[in-house]
């Protein structure tokens, strides 16, 4: 069984589907085309493959995620994917006392939510009244919703203001959304983020907002052994010399039998595609015919938020000899909005992460690199003490300097995009078909997103006579 391989220089041999992007969604939609008995080829713009999902080696056979990285209860594709793969999980660690800092002010509390006795109170009706509302959005039409227009027509930080009477709870939501968006409330129309709270679940289970900020029980629950691109290197091997990579596609051209994907290294001819980019890049591709101008005029507004992962690294993760488990909440002042454990399963080296998104990273990367690691060592040493300074070593990732993908960790839709251009989101174009994590209306813009929607694409070709 072979790997992928590097682009030849004429293209390939016609096949039934071509997919571009060599991510979750698009490498799960390969795979499932291939058991029909489809011949596919993937083409991957990048030298690897995984997407937003990116190992980093720490030696020893050790890895660290430096992209996508955790999972939950309700994500049952993804996990599927990981049994079918052989690919264990592990619990994220969470024994010990989180830290929330505020105005420069540290204080240990367990639990999800930081005690903050002004905050919390407008925050636990605000969280109510978000998982009520959710209930009312259609998971697969949100623009169906009763309120749908005047939803859309507002921020959710407008909505939040209102129900929170400005105690604080806008500033926690906002914690969350800095790794959640790459972004803040203010971004996203409230009809997005209810529909995002909505898909926190599963055809069974509703979704809830304490799902996706829970680590016991939540999204945050467990890792998978040996990093999440590991999901897509063992499929790409499965896939026996199918994934292109160094392959990046400017152009797509289909007529009413075939569609034709150029990229630098030569040209595709398929009866169908499977275009598995974040909407924003699928929109910069030359087509012909062109988008319809309302999907254009969607994926266009579909923008990345702004996020970096950055991960200190230690002999051993000595705060839980202290009694903490890695978890900090910044509610201000700090560079990162949260950090958690990273340590391998193996108990060592120590690691520890935080997400740098949204405003902070507005502030900070743009910085010396020095001086923004400097501030966010600073931020762990209030989290877990001032060994914390002294890394045997540090690594960041900036996700917005990813040619292939341009910000993280998800495409947001800001007010009036949903309403009215929603319906575009999925649907096919001629011959080609839509994959990525922003497809999926459960766990949308999470890996179980991802693998969701590649399946479900892979589905709808297969449906289809030629």
């Amino acid at each position: 069984m072979s790997g992928p391989g590097r682009a030849g220089v004429s293209g390939g041999a016609p096949v039934d589907v071509a997919v571009v992007g060599a991510g979750l969604a698009g490498l799960t939609a390969a795979r499932a085309l291939v058991a029909t008995g489809r011949s596919v080829v993937v083409l991957e713009a990048r030298d690897r493959v995984g997407g937003r999902t990116l190992n980093h080696d720490l030696g020893d056979g050790q890895v660290v995620e430096a992209g996508g990285q955790f999972v939950g209860p309700t994500q049952n594709h993804v996990l599927g994917l990981a049994a079918e793969l052989g690919i264990a999980t592990y619990p994220t660690w969470n024994e010990g006392a989180g830290v929330y800092v505020h105005r420069g002010r540290a204080r240990r509390f367990t639990g999800d939510i930081p005690p903050d006795p002004l905050a919390v109170p407008g925050l636990g009706l605000a969280m109510l009244r978000m998982n009520q509302l959710a209930r009312q959005v259609p998971i697969d039409a949100p623009w169906r919703a009763r309120s749908a227009a005047r939803w859309d027509a507002q921020t959710f930080a407008t909505w939040l203001r209102r129900v929170t009477a400005g105690t604080g709870g806008l500033d926690l939501v906002d914690v969350f959304l800095g790794s959640a968006y790459g972004g803040s409330a203010a971004e996203a129309s409230l009809l997005f983020s209810l529909h995002y709270i909505a898909g926190m679940g599963d055809e069974h289970h509703p979704g809830t907002i304490e799902r996706g900020i829970g680590v016991a029980g939540g999204a945050q629950e467990s890792r998978f052994v040996g990093g999440s691109q590991r999901l897509s290197t063992i499929m790409a091997e499965q896939l026996d010399g199918r994934v292109v990579l160094g392959a990046p596609v400017h152009a797509i051209d289909q007529d009413a039998r075939s569609v034709t994907v150029h990229c630098g290294a030569g040209s595709w001819t398929a009866r169908r595609a499977v275009v598995a980019v974040p909407p924003a890049l699928a929109a910069r591709i030359t087509w012909s015919p062109r988008l319809p101008p309302p999907q254009d005029a969607l994926f266009g507004r579909l923008t990345f938020g702004m996020l970096m992962k950055c991960e200190a690294v230690y002999d051993e993760p000595f705060w839980r000899a202290d009694g903490l488990s890695g978890q900090g909440v910044f509610r201000s002042g700090g560079a990162l909005c949260s950090t958690f454990d990273n340590t391998p399963p193996s108990g060592a080296p120590g690691v520890l992460m935080g997400f740098l998104g949204g405003r902070a990273w507005r502030t900070w990367a743009p910085r010396p690199a020095r001086d923004r690691r400097d501030a966010v060592l600073r931020d762990f040493a209030q989290v877990t003490g001032r060994a914390a300074l002294r890394p045997r070593a540090y690594v960041e990732q900036d996700w917005t300097a990813e040619e292939w993908t341009r910000g993280g960790p998800t495409a947001v839709a800001p007010p009036g995009a949903l309403a009215d251009l929603g319906p575009w989101r999925d649907r096919p174009f001629d011959r080609v078909h839509w994959a990525g994590a922003e497809h999926a209306n459960y766990w949308n813009g999470y890996l179980d997103g991802a693998v969701r929607s590649g399946t479900d694409a892979a589905r709808a070709v297969a449906a289809l006579a030629d």
